[in-house]
Parts: structure tokens; C-alpha cells; sequence
């Protein structure tokens, strides 16, 4: 990894060059790479929290005059819980992964001695732009190596200490390497992020990791694919049939796990039969949690009946906008499903009406329902009778990921290796010539499909 002051252009051709290096790096030098990545930064512990630490008190600072936001402190900070050694995890994880280049998933013998097959291979320069998170530099570092890919790096200032660090641990440790320097770089030059979004003739793909604004920004003027989601606006549906003690612990899970993540829940949907049976236990413990309810009057009418008296006035009406907005703080929308009709039916059109196609939930003991709900939310992850929060790349065993894509083309849900790749066709000849094929006497194809 380098840490560069180049200009854009020659960042992203540097990339470029390096990227067909590593391209055709064995999977043993790739992996004895992010080995040296591992124990670097297991070593560099104190170090590299110690510089957090200096980001997250000038973060602090800005977040109590209000020009940043609670949700980014907290996407800052690498010393919560859990948090540092997740990220060494996540690239053993990556580690130990099976080689994702080279995969042949299709043969076919087009003629005698000609035999067409389609491998996997890496998509070539990633340009990723990222805010506060500074494990996203090793996360993608990781991924990166593992699948071949060149990356370019550009985070945002709110994380300046922690990713240079970071960077620089990670460049000395894989200067004793074969992975090219240049093949993974942190770019530092201010304004950098538009030139680089129009350099499409050196870079392949663009992940925007942070705010909505940001991925907004990038999907209107990249000259590249880019590959993220802008909002995580996750429902749940609770139909009658939900086990209370079930939908207590999914839901509080799903919503108070870690609040400012992008598959946190945002609008729990209530069927009207289950408002004053399921419900007032779920309210009770969010309740209890800290979390506000913006409820519907079905809703709020309820659990009034139902709460003890100080909760009870602890409950909020719910605005016009509360259905559409990503709180991603200790903050849920309530709205009732009505019993007449359809109401699986009316709980997906809600969704796919309001939501960001990221992570949807049911709670039900019903199959049926379930398939129903599943089948018809156009989300890249639709989960039944489990958290929200199961959306993740090192949960799915992936690893790590380099983001989670509401995408319809290419990669979608969380990506991990696999989805830092394409794949190409090669052909196995013996001499044959396309003119020799076709019209009358000509030879005949014929598209024999072999085992891959």
C-alpha cells in the first residue's frame, strides 16, 4: 500500500499497471500477504487506537456544535467493543477463503476440438471513497489482494489519523511481499474524489462507503459503475401468528444492536390483530432500551391501553416523514397493517413503496406468509424469523465485505470476494476459422454442454 500525494490521474494509472500484476499472483503469494497485513496490525494495535483516539476527540468537538453527525462518531471509533479484533478477524477470515480467480462454472464443446469455457477473474481497478470507518482501509485492502483487484482508497478527513496510520502499517508490511506497492493505494490529495470519479479509462468500479449525500454524489457523476446503496431503510413485519418472545428479541436485536449500522431496523410494520398481542412486549423492551416510538394512532391507541402509565407518555406520534427516514439512532417508526384484505400483500407494498431494497424481515410461523412477503419485497436480502443486523459479509461467510449493494446487476446484498469479480471466456482450439461454419456444406456447431 502506498500513501500518495499523486495527482488522481497518476494514482489511477499507477493502479492500473499494478493491477495486472497482481492479477496473475499465485493464491499463495496473495494469502501470504494479507498474513503479513494481520500481524502487522495486530502489532500495531495501541498505535493505530491511539491515533483513532485523536480522531474521535476532534470528531467529538464537531459532533457537539452540530456540523457532524452522532452516527459517524460512532462508525469512527475503533475501540468499541469487539471492534479491532473483528477487523484482524475479518482478514483471516478473507485468508482462508478458497482462491476466487479461475473458477470455470461453464464448458461447452462447440465442435470437435473447440471447447469454449467461462472463468472468473478480477474486475481490475476499485476506486472506493469511504467516510469515518477506518477498518474499511484493511477490509478492502484484504478483499482487494485476495481477488486481484487494484484499489484506490480515499477516505474522509473525519478519519485522517487513523487511516494514514493504518496505511502505513499496511504499506510496510506488505513491502516484504510480491503484491505490487501501487496496487492498493490511500489517496490524501484534498478534492480528489471528482477527478477520480471521471478517470473511467484506469478505474472499473466505484464502492462509496458513508453517507447518503456521498453515494448520491458518486452514482450522478461517476463515468464508472458504482456499487453501494444510498439508504438503509430496513422494515420488519410482525404477523398475528409471531411468537411474542421471538419478536421481543429479533426486533430489540434488529434495532438496538448498533443503531448508526446501515441494517439496523428503521420501520417495524404491526398487523392490527397483533397491536395488543405481540406488540406492547416488543414496546416494552425498545422502551426500555432507550428507543423512541414514532407511532400510527392504531398503534399509539394500543399500546396506551396496554403500557404502564410512564411508558405510555413515553410514546411519540409518528410525522409524515418517519416512514421514509434512515434515523440510524435509537429511533423506530411504528405503522399498522390492517386486517382486511391482504395484509401480507399490504405490508409489501409498504416496503417497496417506502423502503431501500437493502434488508426486509418477517416474523411469522407461517411458511406461506413468509414465502409471500419474501417473494414479493424487491430487496437484495429478505430474512424470516431472524435480526436484520444477519446482513453482513463476515455473517454470511464472506469474510468481510467490501459493502452491501442494493444494486440489480453485477453483485447485490453484501459483497465479499465473489462479488469482486467477473468472469471471461476462453476458447480452446485446434485451428478452426469462423468462415469454415454455416450456409450449405459448411460445418455445423454443436453446442455439447460439458461438466465444469
Amino acid at each position: 500500500m502506498s500513501l500518495t500525494n499523486a495527482s488522481p490521474e497518476e494514482a489511477a494509472r499507477a493502479a492500473r499497471l499494478s493491477s495486472r500484476r497482481l492479477a496473475i499472483l499465485p493464491v499463495k503469494a496473495r494469502n501470504e500477504a494479507l498474513d503479513a497485513v494481520h500481524d502487522a496490525l495486530a502489532a500495531a494495535r495501541d498505535q493505530v487506537l491511539e491515533a483513532n483516539a485523536r480522531d474521535l476527540e476532534a470528531a467529538s468537538k464537531s459532533a457537539a456544535d452540530g456540523t457532524l453527525s452522532q452516527s459517524i462518531v460512532k462508525r469512527l471509533d475503533l475501540s468499541r467493543t469487539g471492534k479491532y479484533d473483528d477487523m484482524l478477524k475479518g482478514i483471516k477470515d478473507v485468508r482462508g477463503l478458497e482462491d476466487p480467480l479461475g473458477k470455470v462454472d461453464m464448458r461447452t464443446e462447440l465442435d470437435d476440438g473447440l471447447v469454449l469455457h467461462r472463468q472468473s477473474c478480477p474486475i481490475g481497478v476499485l476506486l472506493i471513497i469511504f467516510e469515518a470507518r477506518p477498518e474499511v482501509i484493511a477490509n478492502i485492502a484484504s478483499l482487494a489482494i485476495k481477488s486481484g483487484n487494484a484499489a484506490i482508497l480515499k477516505g474522509g478527513k473525519e478519519s485522517t489519523e487513523s487511516f494514514k496510520t493504518i496505511a502505513s502499517v499496511i504499506s510496510k508490511a506488505l513491502s516484504n511481499t510480491q503484491v505490487p506497492n501501487d496496487s492498493i493505494q490511500l489517496v490524501t490529495t484534498r478534492d480528489a474524489v471528482d477527478p477520480l470519479l471521471q478517470l473511467s479509462e484506469y478505474i472499473d468500479l466505484v464502492i462509496p462507503r458513508g453517507s447518503n449525500d456521498l453515494v448520491r454524489h458518486c452514482q450522478k457523476i461517476a463515468h464508472m459503475p458504482v456499487l453501494g446503496h444510498a439508504d438503509g431503510l430496513c422494515h420488519l413485519y410482525v404477523h398475528p401468528d409471531a411468537d411474542p418472545e421471538m419478536a421481543v428479541n429479533v426486533i430489540v436485536d434488529s434495532k438496538t444492536d448498533y443503531p448508526a449500522a446501515c441494517n439496523s431496523l428503521e420501520v417495524l410494520l404491526v398487523h392490527e390483530d397483533a397491536l395488543e398481542t405481540v406488540l406492547p412486549k416488543v414496546a416494552g423492551a425498545l422502551l426500555s432500551k432507550g428507543v423512541s416510538l414514532r407511532c400510527d394512532s392504531q398503534s399509539k391507541q394500543a399500546l396506551s391501553r396496554r403500557l404502564d402509565g410512564h411508558q405510555a407518555t413515553l410514546l411519540q406520534d409518528a410525522g409524515k416523514d418517519d416512514y421514509d427516514t434512515e434515523f440510524l439512532d435509537l429511533i423506530l417508526a411504528i405503522k399498522t397493517i390492517p386486517a382486511s384484505g391482504d395484509s401480507v400483500e399490504t405490508a409489501v407494498e409498504h416496503v417497496n413503496t417506502h423502503g431501500s431494497h437493502h434488508t426486509d424481515a418477517v416474523i411469522t410461523a407461517s411458511k406461506a406468509v413468509a414465502d409471500q412477503f419474501q417473494s414479493g419485497v424487491d430487496s437484495a436480502c429478505k430474512f424470516w424469523n431472524c435480526s436484520t443486523r444477519m446482513s453482513d459479509g463476515m455473517r454470511f461467510g464472506f469474510g468481510t465485505e467490501v459493502g452491501i449493494s442494493t444494486n440489480k446487476i453485477h453483485a447485490r446484498g453484501p459483497v465479499g470476494l465473489e462479488g469482486l469479480t467477473i468472469y471471461e471466456y476462453r476458447i480452446q482450439g485446434s485451428g478452426q476459422c469462423a468462415a469454415s461454419y454455416g450456409g450449405s456444406g459448411g460445418r455445423q456447431w454443436k453446442h455439447r454442454q460439458l461438466p465444469s
